[in-house]
């Protein structure tokens, strides 16, 4: 295992979900409270790669109220990972992504993967109109923003762990990337060091 820690957050405005998401995920059950979140809370899970490999993961599921704004975006330093959260029957969850995702930006890893999360797919399969998002306008936002997209059931949890596991597995190829790039830099910074002759009059 790794001894390095993948950091997922979890955010988006405040009922759509999020701490549903991260306890289907990492539980397989919901909350027992289903009050909103307080601030920020998160948990670990170890996860085994496609190749066979294992990392530990924290994911921090993150208040969504305006008054804990300046909490919850502090706790997003560092993050290589994030699911972005709206509710597919409320039209201003949607609205307010831009900003949360700007706050990432800002906060986060400057490489940070990003999923694009429409929850609460299992409201509109009971009540057909209640839907105010469509799916089209969900994928149109991930292509223009450069977001993977799906969208889910955290009630019965539909999709959550392949999106997880595929925002994981992004995050370990872009890390191993990152990690092959440095060590080819400091090949190629060797090679200049060896091939500069030394000048004996300097």
């Amino acid at each position: 295992m790794e001894d390095i820690n993948y950091k997922i957050v979890v955010l988006g405005d405040a009922g759509v979900g999020k701490t549903f998401i991260l306890n289907k995920y990492v539980k397989g059950q919901q909350p027992t409270n289903n009050s909103s979140t307080i601030g920020i809370e998160f948990a670990t899970k170890t996860v085994t790669l496609s190749d066979g490999g294992k990392i530990q993961v924290q994911i921090w599921d993150t208040a969504g109220q305006e008054r804990y704004r300046a909490i919850t975006t502090n706790h997003f330093r560092g993050a290589g990972g994030a699911l972005l959260v709206y509710d597919i029957t409320k039209e201003k969850t949607f609205e307010n992504l831009t900003r949360w995702m700007e706050d990432l930006k800002t906060a986060a890893n400057k490489d940070v993967v990003m999923y694009l999360i429409g929850n609460k797919t299992d409201l509109v399969e009971r009540q057909p109109n209640s839907r105010k998002v469509t799916r089209e306008e969900g994928q149109q936002f991930a292509i223009k923003n450069q977001l993977y997209f799906e969208e889910t059931s955290a009630y019965r949890g539909t999709n959550i762990v392949q999106c997880f596991e595929k925002l994981i597995e992004e995050m370990y190829l872009k890390r191993n990337l990152q990690i092959t790039q440095q060590e080819q830099q400091q090949q190629n910074t060797q090679l200049k060091l060896i091939e500069t002759p030394m000048c004996s009059k300097c």
